[in-house]
């Protein structure tokens, strides 16, 4: 007997390795554990070796296709320099369009189904050109794509700028949000980037169905008001597909000798990493202030150091792992930091292997921005974290973590905003170290670690839900073939 075709979907990454990892591994699950052939779409950022290492890494025989498509001019589109990050995606989006038309006629053989990111909306058109089932996948969380899906709304309904509203902003069956937890597009609605966010919004409701990097014991209320036609069900148009968590595989090599080595003459869960994503800067006074938190913790450390910035705290967004920063970044710490800290601290310049670095048995905290990868990371290895958002939606993220999923303690103040002092950063590094609390967190990020298993595992939910977005897949096939 013929075995069935096996259905070929194009998946299309947006620019950014908090975009690119998700779409691949999303790429990875559907071909092991679902039946699909996959081709990944990748628009790369300038020459990033930890971009390079991502991507020749999973082009493995039998696993993926990957298509780098040529960076887009961008020099007639009018995007100045210092243009914001979400700005500078949409356009780079827009104008690398043709390519990939270009690049999805060059397949030897037509896809049978679309997967774009939320940066890629304006790609949907694509699938119903082709005439095949098209999705959008949202690499982030519940609550994060309420407030995403519900923004044309809200632009209707609140008057004046979200920032300066006293009232959190109400979202239909979900918990209400602080004007200050708005994501980074929504700070300025005079601003162009704030008119692209909720014409992206608008659009995404033109798909099949939204994919989405959770699993459904993680935020089971505001995935139940996606779905209730009362609540955000009428908006999303369209079914919610729990896939996550969707994260980097450890790999054996992953880690340099010489911090592999230090690792494992820690204690176990003694060692707090300190790492900003692959996008994210803080200001000189700042890191200074966290150099001397450090220190004053008396804890064991890894580091992960970049230059201050003197912009927005995603500066290092569009140049995340171009090479070593090396000593230079040293100059920037408080004098004598290294020879304090020696022993019990390990800097590591620029950008480190992060999954790595968390499963390790040593690792027993994480100070993080606060990034959706990040997060789902620090959760599959079971470590409790430091909320310290910077940009986009980890203002969000950080308050769901500490607030609602209960993995996380935060600052005071918004890091985004101010500085937070050494006082205040010795007292959440030895919160999650040495405390009571730090000890209730990690029994529950160890819960949720459990629990994100058993969601990937055969017959888990995020594993059944993949399987009802195959069979979505095939029945909308079947319609459009009937239909011509």
């Amino acid at each position: 007997m013929e075995k069935p075709k096996k259905l070929r979907v194009a998946l299309l990454s947006s620019p950014g390795l908090g975009h690119l990892i998700p779409v691949i591994e999303l790429g990875k699950c559907l071909v092991a554990n679902h039946g699909f052939e996959a081709t990944v779409f990748v628009l790369p950022l300038q020459a990033s070796r930890a971009e390079a290492e991502i991507i020749k890494s999973a082009m493995t025989p039998k696993l993926l296709d990957i298509v780098e498509l040529p960076p887009p001019d961008l020099s007639a589109s009018g995007l100045s320099q210092d243009a914001a990050m979400t700005m500078r995606l949409v356009v780079m989006m827009r104008e690398a369009r043709p390519a990939f038309r270009s690049a999805l006629e060059a397949m030897e053989a037509r896809p049978d189904v679309l997967i774009v990111d939320m940066f890629g909306v304006e790609y949907l058109c694509i699938g119903d050109e082709l005439g095949i089932p098209k999705y959008v996948f949202v690499p982030s969380n519940a609550w994060f794509l309420a407030l995403f899906i519900y923004s044309p709304a809200l632009d209707k309904e609140v008057k004046g700028e979200y920032v300066d509203r006293t009232e959190p902003l109400e979202i239909p069956g979900c918990k209400p949000l602080r004007p200050e937890d708005v994501v980074d597009a929504m700070l300025d609605r005079s601003d162009q980037q704030y008119h692209e966010y909720v014409q992206g919004a608008g659009k995404i409701p033109t798909g099949d169905g939204i994919l989405l990097n959770v699993w459904e014991d993680l935020q089971a209320e505001t995935l139940a008001a996606l779905r209730n036609e009362e609540f955000l069900g009428r908006v999303v148009n369209g079914p919610v597909y729990t896939v996550g968590p969707l994260t980097r595989p450890v790999r054996p090599a992953g880690l340099g000798k010489e911090l592999l080595e230090w690792l494992d003459k820690q204690p176990s869960e003694s060692v707090m990493f300190v790492s900003f994503g692959s996008g994210g800067t803080m200001s000189a006074e700042q890191q200074v202030e966290l150099a001397w938190g450090l220190e004053l913790s008396q804890q064991r450390f890894i580091w992960v150091l970049r230059q201050p910035t003197v912009k927005a705290l995603d500066g290092s967004f569009f140049d995340v792992g171009k090479g070593d920063a090396g000593d230079e970044v040293l100059s920037f710490l408080p004098s004598g930091f290294t020879a304090h800290t020696r022993g019990i601290g390990f800097i590591l310049p620029s950008w480190a292997s992060q999954v790595e670095i968390l499963s390790h048995p040593s690792v027993g905290g994480f100070l993080s921005h606060c990034g959706w990868n990040s997060t789902l990371e620090s959760i599959v290895n079971g470590v409790p974290m430091i909320a310290w958002p910077l940009y986009a939606e980890q203002g969000l993220n950080a308050t769901l973590l500490t607030e609602e999923v209960g993995v996380a303690v935060r600052p005071k103040v918004l890091p985004s905003k101010k500085i937070v002092g050494r006082e205040e950063i010795e007292k959440l590094v030895r919160t999650i170290m040495v405390e009571k609390e730090g000890h209730t967190l990690r029994d529950r990020v160890r819960d949720l670690k459990s629990s994100a298993q058993k969601a990937m595992a055969r017959g888990g939910s995020s594993y059944e839900s993949l399987c009802k977005m195959k069979e979505d897949c095939q029945m909308r096939i079947r319609q459009i073939k009937k239909a011509h």
